[in-house]
């Protein structure tokens, strides 16, 4: 079993829904990914989406296209990525962390030695935002064979085709973007959602996460009652971007322990 699959695992033995914060890695301080990251594992974070920064994010809203636009600012790449996971590692073995990003960085780090290299330094599962199902049948074979979990994203707008065709080749859990738009967006429909998730369930048998638009405790409260996972960005980011490097870490933690206490209210 997979530690992405565990961990559902055990939060649906207790009746919790699953808490999982998406940062930009390298922001908004190049040395401070790791500390945040084990703020976040502290305070509540059940999985960890780790953004590898990249130059055309065009899933995304203003606030995550400048966190990658600082993290590109500062040198980090794929492999400054790839080492904050191992750093985080080296105290953390339970929560799992996935990379989110686009096909750009990973095909010209080299598909091969990136999932080698993913593998190796701990990753959990990798969510590639431009990578249909459909055109991506080697990648995520070759993820698979190597215990990495293939997620991939459904829309508002996806058929059941369409929702079909990733329930085939998903594994770990699949992400539902809540609305039609950037992350960050804030006209989160809560009743569209909760029609949305039954649907998706018919076909496909993994957790199910939402995220975009969800931007603090009460719309995170809303969510998790018609889902399996909340993810949370945008908000988080932002909320980063005003911190002193001194307190980035502790600024993590009290943004995930008030989104972890309105989930298990």
């Amino acid at each position: 079993m997979s530690r992405i699959a565990a961990t559902f695992a055990k939060l649906q033995t207790r009746a919790r829904k699953a808490l999982i914060p998406y940062v930009t890695a390298g922001d908004p301080y190049a040395d401070a990914t790791v500390d945040i990251m084990h703020a976040m594992a502290g305070a509540g974070a059940d999985l960890i989406e780790l953004g590898v920064p990249f130059s055309d994010p065009m899933a995304d809203g203003p606030v995550v296209q400048k966190a990658s636009e600082r993290a590109l600012a500062k040198g980090i790449g794929m492999r400054q990525v790839l080492g904050y996971v191992r750093g985080f590692r080296a105290r953390d073995s339970a929560t799992p962390v996935v990379l989110m990003g686009y096909a750009n960085p990973i095909e010209r780090y080299g598909i091969d030695k990136f999932i080698a290299d993913a593998q190796a330094a701990g990753v959990d599962g990798v969510l590639v935002v431009d990578y249909p199902p459909q055109e991506c049948e080697a990648f995520v074979g070759k993820l698979k064979l190597a215990g990495l979990d293939p997620i991939f994203m459904l829309a508002p707008t996806s058929t059941d085709a369409r929702i079909a065709s990733v329930a085939s080749v998903a594994s770990g859990y699949v992400y539902y973007v809540s609305l039609k738009g950037v992350t960050g967006a804030g006209h989160l429909d809560v009743a569209a959602v909760a029609q949305a998730v039954p649907r998706i369930k018919a076909h496909v048998k993994l957790p199910v996460g939402v995220g975009f638009g969800i931007r603090d405790a009460q719309s995170a409260r809303a969510v998790a009652a018609v889902c399996d996972a909340v993810v949370i960005g945008s908000a988080l980011v932002q909320r980063l971007e005003a911190c002193t490097r001194d307190n980035v870490a502790a600024g993590a933690a009290e943004f995930i322990a008030s989104i972890r206490s309105a989930l298990d209210s």
